[in-house]
């Protein structure tokens, strides 16, 4: 979770990852930042993160991250 939040804070660093749940539905990451993080998660954690991920529900928090991420890594 440590180096999610890590590449969360690359993109945004002013936002308070451990409180914050609607990183989406506030539109504080657009479409942009979330190819972004996309690109590095899958880099960092050797994933494949498709277009039926892409949803809304899996990048809202860094919680909801870490558990598409946990997911994918078990797949």
């Amino acid at each position: 979770m440590d180096r999610i939040k890590e590449i969360l804070k690359g993109v945004h660093p002013e936002v308070d990852y451990e409180k914050e749940d609607h990183l989406i539905d506030k539109r504080i990451f657009d479409s942009f930042d979330v190819v972004t993080v996309v690109g590095e998660l899958m880099d960092e954690f050797d994933i494949e993160i498709t277009a039926e991920h892409m949803i809304p529900e899996n990048f809202n928090s860094a919680e909801a991250i870490s558990r598409l991420v946990s997911t994918l890594e078990e797949e």
